[in-house]
Parts: C-alpha cells; structure tokens; sequence
C-alpha cells in the first residue's frame, strides 16, 4: 500500500519529527539529483527514516506514464488571401487599377473645347417649288424648300425646366455641297462637357437666317421653349422667337389619329414612311447615355444617340414631303368631283 505524503506527514508529526511541519511552497522545484545529494551530505543521524520514505514517495512513478502529445500547430491564415476574399486591398500595398473606359470615341470633329460637330450629306434632289403649307391650316402659305431647317434636340431630361438642357442639337436642311452636290446636309452639335454649352448655343445661332423656317415635331411646346431658356440663362440673346415654325405633330395627328396605336414620330415613320431602324437607342435613355459619358464611361451609346438624332431630322424632311403630296392629292382629287 503507497502512503501520501499528506499522511507521511502526519505520521512524522506523531513521532516528534521535528521536520513535520509543512513546508512552505517552494519557489522553485529541486531536481532529485541534487535532492539526492544533499541527503547523502548529511550525517546518518540526522536522516531519519520519514526522510527515505519521503524521497521515495516524491520520486516514485504514480503509474503509466502518458505522453501528452503537443498541441496541433495552427496553420497561419494567408493575409492576401482574406484580403481578396473581402475584397480589401493589402495595407501600404497599391491600389486596385480603376478599371478605365475602353471606348470614349466621339464622333464629328472638335470645333471648341468640349464642343463636336458632326456632318453628313444624304445625296437627294431639293425641291424646286416652294411647298404649300396648307396641310398646317396655313392656306395660301409655301415655303421655299432650303429655307426649312428641320431641327431636334437630345436633352438630359424629358421634364423640361431651367435644370434640362440640351446636350445635342440635330439641324437637316436642303443644301448644294461644291464637292457632293445638292441633297439634305445634316449637322449635329454635341458637347462633351457641360462648359461647352455657350459654344453650342453660339455655333446653333450662326446656322439660322432672318428668312429660316423651323420645322419639328412637338418642338414648339418642347424643344424651342427649352433653347429659348438656354439662351436666357447663358444672357445670350433669343435667335428663334423671330423665326417661324411649323410643328408636324399637329398636321400628322388631325390626318392620322385612330389609325395606329399612337402618332409617335417613331410610329409614324414605321407606319406611314416605311423606315425601320436598326439598333435603335430609345429617345428615353439619352440622357443616361450622355451622363454615363461625363461620369468616365464609355461613348458607345452616346454614338447610338447620335444616330436616333440623325434619324429624326431626316424623318422630318420625309414627314413634310408626305404631308404636302397628301394635302396637294386631297384637293386634285376635290377639285375633280366639284367639277
């Protein structure tokens, strides 16, 4: 049977041992060699048989001994691979390169800063007679054909106001190029910058004449008021209250209405003008397309908004046509049953 040292203890102390008293806590454990060695200095006298016993209990096995085995190693996380994880960049490492604009091409030549003039010439006959205006409720009234100036505006909103302008101007007019001939010239003001608008207003007001006939669809409740607030704003003087115009919306809807589902322009020249666009950017989403261009983005839809504007002043010039053939027609027709 194995004594403690507890009851060691006690049994020293009921023998009169004067080393039965507890001892106090060792700060620092002796090994048994030098255990070992201080007992054999000391006289056999003084060794009692409590103090063999004692060595013997503190150095004896308590049982199987157990190798505890050494804790796993902790595998390191990878500092880069949290950081790509979260989506972090590295401390004191560079920045992620922005990802630039790929393609930020603007068609048309810069005439001023920030300011783009695009120019195309669809080859075609002009008029030799001046056109009847009687389709417009304006009786005995004709226009000669390179007086009109068929006009369109992109805007950055479709609300109007002080805070819409218009970022692009589209203007067709009949014209006789030296070097291609006669036929529609189409110009397009596009600005690039929101400085370039003076620029823009300035270069729009030097295309028209005392003697310039505006021709639109919805511009006299739409575009026209809105160019007159830019001109306003910019303390420029008004160019186009003196001008006449004649709005297409009115004409097309009094001899179109019911037909078609709506008198859209869009509508119309699909249904009545047989013109079908291809890749086609919706009127509604210039505005995104020319903010997307200002904030650092990419120019592609901004060219597809150029080719809507280009679209529309040259579907104005085959609106007008139509309108007159069919007034003209209506009348012949009359006049042969009065007669």
């Amino acid at each position: 049977m194995s004594l403690s040292l507890d009851k060691l203890r006690l049994l020293r102390k009921q023998a009169g041992d004067p080393k039965a008293a507890t001892p106090a806590a060792p700060t620092q454990q002796t090994p048994p060699a030098l255990m070992a060695a201080n007992d054999a200095r000391q006289p056999p006298a003084e060794r009692s048989v409590f103090a063999w016993v004692e060595q013997e209990i503190r150095h004896k096995p308590t049982g199987t001994a157990t190798t505890t085995p050494a804790p796993a190693t902790l595998r390191r996380p990878e500092v880069g691979s949290l950081h790509r994880l979260l989506g972090m960049r590295s401390r004191g490492g560079p920045a992620p390169a922005r990802a630039s604009a790929q393609d930020r091409q603007l068609p048309g030549n810069e005439i001023a800063p920030g300011l783009f003039l695009i120019e195309s010439l669809l080859p075609q006959p002009i008029p030799a007679m001046p056109l009847s205006l009687a389709f417009a409720k304006r009786e005995d009234e004709h226009v000669a054909a390179r007086d009109l100036l068929f006009f369109d505006t992109e805007t950055t909103g479709l609300a109007g106001g002080t805070g819409t302008r218009a970022f692009m101007i589209g203007a067709a007019d009949w014209h006789v190029c030296p070097q291609r001939g006669e036929g529609l010239r189409i110009r397009q003001l596009l600005m690039s910058t929101m400085a370039a608008e003076e620029e823009m207003l300035a270069a729009f007001a030097s295309w028209l004449q005392p003697h310039t006939v505006f021709c639109s669809y919805n511009g006299r409740s739409y575009d026209a008021p809105l160019l007159k607030t830019r001109y306003r704003l910019a303390r420029r003087a008004d160019p186009i209250t003196a001008l006449d115009h004649v709005d297409l919306l009115y004409p097309t809807r009094r001899r179109y209405r019911g037909m078609w589902e709506n008198c859209k322009l869009s509508t119309i020249e699909r249904q009545l003008l047989r013109v079908v666009r291809e890749d086609d950017l919706p009127g509604s989403e210039a505005p995104a397309a020319w903010l997307r261009y200002l904030r650092g983005g990419d120019a592609v839809n901004l060219r597809r908004v150029a080719d809507h504007n280009h679209q529309d002043v040259v579907t104005l010039a085959l609106l007008l046509q139509r309108l007159v053939r069919e007034e003209q027609r209506e009348r012949e027709t009359l006049a042969l049953v009065s007669g």
